[in-house]
């Protein structure tokens, strides 16, 4: 095969992030396993106005599911996923932890992500803290740091020097994430008492070994794309990701194909499934590995598409936290959601359907709407009379 139609590499595009299998009623850690070894990375944010990010790309594949098996796999022995800056920040897998130590290294130099000059002695006092205390928070250790006032000139963080210390040493793996509080703070540890022993013990790949097997895993999580689509994955530079794919087209692993409307060459994995057809119904978040590459959705969906959280009030189209929703194979509408937890209300703030959504686009929305609900906890669906569907919600 040597080129595919849209629909064809949507199809790919789908049942390679798992909407080919089907949903159960009561997911097990089976069912579990199987999603995230589609995802692959689960993305995390701190916004919560409706979920927080990690918890919904498993619901959307999976339906409503205890997210007790998420708190599991993350923070219970024996561990199965790490937080790292995988995508952005992200659990990933722990078995890539010895894959990332490239980048870590990388990291080392630069202090961190961005932050410049935090003291050596900052460091060695916040590692040996944490050496002695276990596993702690920025907040819990701030009072051995004597920096002075914070400074708030970083995107708005007002972040202390304990906390940009903290993430020093995470980035560059001296220490790991152990979990959150359940203000979501982060709790770091010393990677022996996070980090499976199996895993610490493993070989550090090459460089050129580790970047392959980033494009490899984006590429079986994606099914089909760019070298663009490739690299965003895991974020990697495209240098690598250009060496990675010839390599991997060599070994017969990739398969270069033209994809209809791409500009550029894509590239197949030899194991994607290619259905006939795709009968998915779920609400994307903003952070699901399906969108959060807003060309690559544009050219798989024909669906424009924008986070407005950071755009000012008066200038937002569709709202504050918008989610595509996903019928079949198409995104055919989306909406704006928010928890409203002291009410026990799912708000749904506005409601738009795309240009040529089905027939039956309000009733799949609404009942997927009242699924979302019950996960979260809440007794009922309120629809606000903003977008052309909100009136044809009905609960």
């Amino acid at each position: 095969m040597d080129s595919l139609s849209q629909r064809q590499a949507r199809r790919v595009a789908l049942a390679a992030q798992g909407f080919k299998d089907p949903r159960h009623t009561a997911p097990t850690m089976r069912t579990f396993n199987r999603t995230l070894a589609r995802t692959g990375v689960l993305q995390v944010d701190s916004v919560n106005v409706l979920q927080r990010a990690h918890y919904m790309p498993l619901f959307s594949r999976m339906g409503p599911y205890d997210t007790e098996l998420l708190h599991r796999a993350s923070e219970k022995s024996p561990r199965k996923l790490v937080e790292y800056w995988a995508h952005v920040q992200a659990l990933m897998p722990v078995d890539l932890w010895p894959v990332m130590q490239h980048r870590m290294a990388e990291y080392r130099p630069k202090q961190g992500k961005w932050w410049r000059g935090v003291p050596d002695e900052v460091i060695s006092v916040l590692l040996a803290e944490i050496a002695d205390r276990g596993a702690s928070t920025a907040r819990e250790l701030e009072h051995t740091i004597d920096a002075g006032p914070r400074r708030k000139d970083h995107w708005g963080w007002n972040w202390s020097e304990a906390r940009k210390g903290l993430d020093f040493l995470y980035m560059v793996g001296d220490v790991a994430i152990a979990g959150r509080t359940s203000q979501f703070e982060v709790r770091y540890d010393l990677p022996e008492r996070v980090i499976p022993a199996d895993v610490l013990a493993r070989p550090v790949p090459s460089v050129e070994d580790a970047e392959r097997e980033l494009v490899r895993r984006a590429a079986t999580s994606l099914g089909v794309g760019t070298l663009k689509c490739l690299a965003d994955y895991y974020r990697t530079t495209q240098a690598p990701v250009k060496k990675a794919v010839q390599q991997l087209v060599e070994e017969g692993e990739l398969i270069p194909v033209m994809v209809e409307g791409w500009a550029k060459q894509a590239y197949l994995h030899r194991d994607a499934a290619l259905p006939r057809k795709i009968d998915a119904r779920a609400l994307l978040s903003p952070f699901d590995p399906v969108v959060w590459e807003r060309e690559r959705t544009e050219r798989l969906f024909d669906f424009f598409y924008r986070i407005e959280i950071y755009t000012p009030v008066e200038k937002r189209v569709h709202g504050y936290y918008v989610l595509p929703f996903l019928l079949r194979d198409e995104i055919v509408a989306r909406v704006d959601l928010k928890a409203d937890r002291p009410s026990g209300t799912l708000l749904v703030q506005s409601a738009w359907a795309e240009d040529g959504a089905p027939q039956d686009t309000a009733d799949e929305l609404a009942a997927e709407l009242v699924s979302l609900a019950g996960w979260l906890g809440l007794d009922s669906v309120r629809v606000a009379p903003k977008g052309d569907l909100a009136p044809q919600l009905r609960f």
